[in-house]
């Protein structure tokens, strides 16, 4: 407890400390109040059919088939939490620290600073349980494991703070969904997620955002991958969101490690998007890959992302390309390379723009009308083909491709 109280007078110190990154959000605006959340013992039997397909809509099997097992936390309180799979542990973090001793000293808020700026001051200090997953040494761990981050109040503002562990030789996937009720229009969320992937251990992180459209988003990540370690993420943003800022930093410290950020990012007007990924190689023969694909209806979108080569035979490569299909689009692409050894290599390419007229030509000359052809080129683009999503989940991904491809402002 000790440390807990040095981490809260730490960030108490840096409430006002301004972000690095995306616009100044006032917590004024929000509420810590919420309404009544029961604890669901069977939520495809309890939850409504709105919040069933919400909960569909953001790759979340309600019914908790072809998964190892689910956590759910709804506004401040812990929904749904169970287990399905053997060398597996899912539960509230605040539980995970009063079991595990050893939680608070070796991981909690090694990955994220608590005052890197007022968003993890303030969830260092308000925070509201979160998600602790850990698979055990060598537990390959078969179907994912789901994780849901949802508001179902107007106006609240929900703090969490995540831990996911994958011990030595130990496999996991696992599919959060963040998102927010139908009739919620206005809200905020931080989110503290530190992961930690230990020797030959291998991760697969598919995140999917689909929040109201007047709800500000401040998720903070920190990843720490040791020898021999994999790390995959996937993220996923299709809707309007008024404001998102993400940064996430994966450190790779062992010799060997590996980690690929993919991100499918689309802006509709009204939406702002500051989003990217830094990958620091820190030790030798590390691989770093860094590709996000952005799609502006009429939104902004600034693309960031940082590789930093600080060990000899480390490799790392980072790809930004974006299209805009309406007259209001904005996409910033911001790359960028630093070496700090003569012999990290490091590569980049970036490309921002609209459809080629030919390209429409060429697939018109085929049979293909305008809006079809506009339909494969963007679905083409995205390129949307993710293990383990559920099948409703992809159904609406290549519906929103559609919808998106066709507008009539491009």
């Amino acid at each position: 407890m000790k440390r807990q109280q040095d981490i809260e007078q730490q960030a108490r110190q840096a409430e006002q400390k301004p972000a690095l990154y995306g616009a100044d959000i006032d917590f004024a605006e929000f509420s810590d109040q919420q309404g009544e959340e029961q604890y669901l013992e069977q939520p495809a039997l309890q939850l409504d059919e709105a919040r069933k397909r919400s909960l569909e809509g953001i790759g979340i099997e309600v019914s908790g088939a072809g998964r190892s097992g689910t956590f759910l936390q709804t506004d401040h309180a812990v929904t749904h939490c169970q287990v399905q799979g053997n060398g597996l542990e899912i539960m509230s973090v605040d539980e995970a620290l009063k079991c595990h001793d050893w939680l608070e000293e070796e991981y909690w808020w090694r990955a994220v600073a608590p005052d890197a700026d007022k968003y993890t001051a303030r969830a260092a200090v308000h925070q509201e349980h979160g998600y602790f997953i850990r698979a055990l040494p060598g537990v390959k761990v078969e179907d994912p494991v789901q994780a849901c981050m949802y508001i179902s109040s107007e106006e609240v503002v929900q703090d969490v703070h995540n831990v996911i562990i994958v011990e030595e030789g130990a496999e996991l996937h696992v599919i959060t969904g963040c998102g927010t009720d139908p009739h919620v229009r206005k809200g905020m969320h931080i989110g503290i997620s530190e992961f930690f992937v230990k020797k030959g251990g291998k991760l697969t992180f598919t995140m999917i955002h689909r929040w109201g459209e007047e709800v500000a988003v401040r998720p903070r990540t920190g990843v720490i991958v040791e020898e021999g370690g994999t790390y995959l993420s996937n993220y996923i943003c299709l809707q309007r969101v008024k404001d998102i800022q993400m940064y996430p930093t994966t450190r790779l410290v062992g010799r060997g490690a590996v980690a690929r950020l993919n991100s499918v990012i689309v802006a509709p007007e009204g939406a702002h998007m500051d989003i990217g990924g830094r990958v620091i190689l820190e030790a030798p023969g590390v691989r770093g890959e860094i590709v996000a694909r952005t799609l502006s209806t009429g939104g902004i979108i600034i693309n960031r992302g940082h590789l930093l080569g600080k060990a000899p035979e480390s490799k790392a490569h980072l790809e930004c390309n974006g299209l805009i299909l309406h007259p209001k689009g904005v996409i910033h692409a911001i790359p960028e390379l630093e070496a700090r050894t003569d012999n990290a290599e490091l590569s980049h390419e970036a490309a921002v723009g609209k459809i080629a007229p030919e390209e429409i030509e060429y697939l018109m000359a085929r049979g293909l009308n305008e809006d079809e052809a506009t339909a494969t080129i963007v679905r083409g683009f995205l390129n949307v083909d993710i293990e383990g999503l559920p099948e409703t989940l992809v159904q609406e991904i290549d519906k929103a491709i559609n919808e998106f491809s066709v507008n009539k402002g491009m």
